[in-house]
């Protein structure tokens, strides 16, 4: 690319500072074409769970998925029953889970859960990650089309990368929540319109509604979001004081109004997550904070990509795949920063985001290909309690790296269409037409090369980074005794279903998928969640009781150890915990070995449909 074909410095200021509206409508083909090239690859992530979607889960996160299928019947048991959505105990019955504290979906599951009634969770979890994926990558176009860059092509790659970029990808085996983004870039539209003179209100307004929603979808993801735009408005604010100065008093009044709003909108939610029973403060040992990217990580090819190589994450995969953008990529997005940083204020702040965050990413200590060097990392002094970060993972900051290069991806796109408009002919005297036809016609041609070059080289480096289908897994399907309802006449109201294994966030991934697969019509104890300890500090899953231990040693080891009277006293006062009535053995791996440590604990089973079942009502 040749610097020469940068975007002027005073187009690009003002569309960072006041996007402009388009004069002209784009046509409604282009846009038909970019959603539908969308879809067809929300599709094809997705292709391995539509071969038996009742049947299949990650490979990668089994339990995650799991759990999201779970996520899908909650909302709509609570829109179905009419309860409070924020908390259930559906599930680690009797204490229940704070859902404000998890990764609930609520705004995603409450909306859709006439569809999830309909069709079942697990039709629900692979569509909705489909259209996750695809919405995210629309409204990335959306907002680069018609406020960024005015080539569609560009803000096609830019919208494709920004939805289904390999950090994001990463993300959809098991985590939809990651990749839920499509109301981010109207959120950062939206921001860099809050200094439009006069519309202070409507800007704020609409502000106000995308982060309260958004909230209830991801909060992590929000507070990126919102890291990131910080950055920009300092960053142009630094680069053009004038024109930041003309603005800040409609800025600053419509972040208010839409600060207010979003906070009157989601102040009890709020305060439930933090207060709320089963609330917590901060993840046991700051377990997250080790978590940073790996320098090599930037420049290999992710694993669920086209060239990707999944035995490459056992040296360096330590974490999440967010920044695994390939060499090319990393070549190709440098010089595109350097040749467009020079006259592109957008470019510019684009160069800050990636420095910044690309440094905040690495994490308290600095790894190189799998090794950890003694040098610290930027997290190594940030103290593991601090509030908002507390829980945040440091290699995921390396997202908002991931937006800026699509966004870069675009504006360098842009910069060489631009580059073969047909310029305004200007007069010349009429004796040096020959000669000037000739250099004419020579910058023409060289113009033409290097553009062309351009595009081959973004062409050869998002190619590589196309998704393959996300691996998937077959899992057995609930017991019959549980989807026919023949758990009904041993659990009656106000009591509970004991499945064993009981889940926990290592065993007992079918168990949890019997309580959303049955519409969460009966609660469970333990299960998928994060929960307070004894000091109130968020833990995964519920605090291990005597029995449940037992129940997972036996399983490790695959064999029933030596059971004690006060083993057996010890199952009976945890199934008065739990409130239980019935305990219930399905097929399994380890299903002799349960049956017989079961058995040793609450005497002989059973043998209803095909189950082994203890009836506990009389006992507990």
């Amino acid at each position: 690319m040749d610097p020469s074909l940068n975007p002027s410095s005073v187009e690009a200021d003002a569309v960072v500072a006041d996007p402009p509206r388009r004069a002209r409508r784009r046509p409604a083909r282009a846009d038909v074409l970019a959603i539908g090239a969308y879809v067809l690859l929300g599709v094809l992530v997705c292709l391995n769970y539509w071969g038996d979607v009742e049947h299949r889960v990650s490979s990668h996160l089994p339990t995650d998925h799991s759990w999201f299928e779970w996520l899908f019947a909650h909302g709509a048991y609570s829109v179905q029953h009419l309860e409070n959505p924020l908390f259930t105990t559906r599930q680690n019955a009797p204490d229940g889970v704070n859902m404000m504290a998890n990764t609930s979906l609520l705004g995603v599951t409450l909306p859709l859960a006439p569809l999830t009634l309909l069709l079942g969770p697990q039709v629900m979890y692979a569509l909705y990650l489909g259209a996750a994926l695809s919405a995210t990558a629309a409204t990335s176009y959306w907002v680069l089309s018609r406020h960024l860059v005015r080539s569609r092509a560009g803000a096609f790659v830019g919208g494709a990368f920004l939805g289904f970029a390999p950090g994001i990808v990463h993300h959809a085996n098991g985590q939809p929540n990651f990749v839920s983004n499509f109301l981010l870039p109207l959120i950062v539209a939206r921001v860099l319109r809050l200094g439009e003179p006069g519309r202070w209100r409507r800007n704020g307004v609409a502000l106000g509604l995308l982060v309260a929603y958004q909230i209830f979808i991801n909060e992590e993801m929000l507070l990126l979001t919102a890291l990131a735009c910080l950055v920009v408005v300092v960053a142009y604010a630094v680069q053009r004081p004038r024109a930041a100065r003309e603005r800040a008093g409609s800025f600053v009044a419509a972040l208010g109004v839409g600060g207010g709003l979003a906070l009157l909108l989601t102040a009890y939610p709020i305060w439930f997550q933090f207060n709320g029973p089963q609330s917590y403060r901060g993840l046991q040992g700051g377990v997250f904070h080790n978590w940073g990217e790996d320098l090599v990580a930037f420049v290999t090819f992710a694993r669920d990509t086209i060239a990707g190589d999944e035995a490459v994450e056992k040296t360096i995969g330590l974490t999440e795949q967010n920044t695994w953008f390939g060499w090319p990529l990393v070549l190709v997005a440098l010089a595109a920063l350097v040749l467009l940083v020079r006259r592109s204020v957008p470019a510019r702040i684009l160069a800050v985001l990636v420095v910044a965050f690309t440094i905040a990413s690495i994490g308290p200590v600095v790894r190189f290909n799998g090794v950890e060097t003694d040098i610290d990392g930027p997290w190594a002094y940030v103290p593991d309690d601090l509030p908002l970060v507390e829980m945040m993972m440091p290699t995921r900051l390396s997202l908002v790296v991931v937006a800026a290069v699509g966004v870069l991806l675009a504006l360098a796109w842009d910069a060489l269409a631009g580059a073969g408009r047909p310029p305004v002919p200007a007069p010349r005297a009429a004796a040096d037409d020959s000669t000037d036809g000739d250099g004419t016609a020579a910058r023409d041609t060289r113009r033409r090369v290097l553009r062309l070059a351009g595009y081959a080289a973004i062409v050869a480096a998002v190619v590589p980074l196309i998704p393959r289908p996300l691996p998937a897994e077959r899992i057995d399907p609930p017991p019959h005794f549980i989807t026919a309802g023949g758990w009904r006449p041993y659990v009656p109201e106000g009591r509970t279903l004991v499945p064993v294994p009981i889940p926990s966030n290592v065993h007992g991934l079918h168990t949890l998928r019997w309580s959303a697969l049955t519409g969460q019509e009966f609660p469970i104890p333990g299960g998928y969640f994060i929960g307070p300890n004894e000091r109130g500090e968020g833990v995964f899953g519920a605090p291990n009781r005597p029995t449940s231990t037992l129940i997972y040693s036996t399983m490790d080891a695959n064999e029933v150890p030596e059971i004690t009277d006060e083993n057996r006293r010890q199952a009976v006062d945890d199934l008065r915990f739990w409130r239980a009535s019935v305990v219930v053995l399905g097929a399994g791996p380890r299903e002799a070995v349960l049956r017989d440590l079961m058995a040793e604990l609450l005497g002989p089973p059973q043998r209803v449909d095909d189950v082994w079942i203890w009836d506990v009502r009389d006992r507990v």
